[in-house]
């Protein structure tokens, strides 16, 4: 078995260096960009305004909105090209972009927005 040096940490299995790979596509970063981009939205104006509720949603509330479901033609392209090919891989992918989706998703649960 070949060592694959990868950084600082030596790996003796490739299929860790595919998992990265894919993780890599556009399609699999830009949700994950989008959801940590709504969670940090909903942290920053929970921490400058407060957790009350307001009469008119603002404009942070309309940024969140769009960006969450901005995520939902990226994911379904992401799924679409890559489920097919390599189903294991691209579900990893997928739950990994849930998992950001339902963090961005819970201070507004929390709060109840």
């Amino acid at each position: 078995m070949q060592s694959i040096r990868y950084g600082p940490y030596v790996s003796h299995c490739p299929e860790v260096l595919m998992d990265a790979a894919l993780l890599r596509r556009p399609s699999a970063l830009i949700p994950l960009a989008m959801s940590v981009a709504g969670l940090a939205i909903a942290i920053g104006y929970a921490a400058m305004f407060g957790t009350a509720r307001q009469a008119d949603e603002g404009a942070a509330a309309h940024v969140w909105q769009l960006l969450m479901v901005g995520q939902v033609p990226v994911i379904a392209f992401f799924a679409i090209r890559w489920l097919p090919t390599e189903p294991r891989r691209a579900l990893l992918v997928l739950a990994l972009q849930l998992g950001a989706a339902l963090a961005a998703m819970f201070p507004v649960w929390w709060f109840q927005w």
